[in-house]
């Protein structure tokens, strides 16, 4: 154990420093927010809905609730129902098996609602395009307000895609 401690001392931290703020998150993080007030009245329900991805793309939206993006503290909260939800996030390329159930809660989703489809797969079909097991692109199945691209898409492009959604449709 003494040798094992000597060498923690003589070796020391070897670990990289850590990131410096992104500026540009903070001017997002106050657009994203004024324009949630402005549009929702403080707060925007998001029903995210998995049509098929590799689940790279959820890593990305699960690190939108972390202490570091934190999405929940600018009104924006993640719903487990259509109904209660104003945007569908919808990753993958849809799955024929889920191209009805994607339809389905598109329709429960109250007026007005906002799409965004995100990723590579979800914005072109990515690797998989159409084929017999795939519709390829959310806009094949239902209509698309904001295409998120990227494999997967790091979390200030997916903030940067709500708030795009959120500024457009009116």
């Amino acid at each position: 154990m003494f040798q094992l401690l000597k060498q923690v001392v003589k070796t020391g931290i070897k670990t990289e420093a850590w990131p410096r703020p992104d500026e540009a998150l903070r001017v997002s993080a106050d657009r994203l927010q004024a324009a949630v007030l402005e549009r929702f009245h403080g707060a925007l329900a998001i029903r995210h809905v998995d049509a098929g991805s590799c689940n790279g793309c959820e890593l990305e939206i699960n690190q939108l609730n972390c202490p570091y993006y934190n999405l929940e503290g600018l009104g924006i909260k993640f719903v487990a129902s259509p109904r209660h939800a104003d945007m569908l996030l919808v990753t993958g390329p849809v799955s024929r098996n889920m191209a009805v159930a994607l339809r389905r809660t598109y329709d429960a989703t109250p007026e007005p609602k906002l799409v965004v489809a995100v990723g590579d797969c979800g914005c072109s079909g990515g690797i998989f395009g159409e084929n017999y097991a795939s519709c390829g692109r959310v806009s094949n199945v239902i209509p698309v307000d904001v295409a998120v691209p990227g494999c997967p898409p790091t979390p200030v492009a997916l903030m940067q895609g709500i708030l795009t959604a959120i500024s457009t449709k009116k």
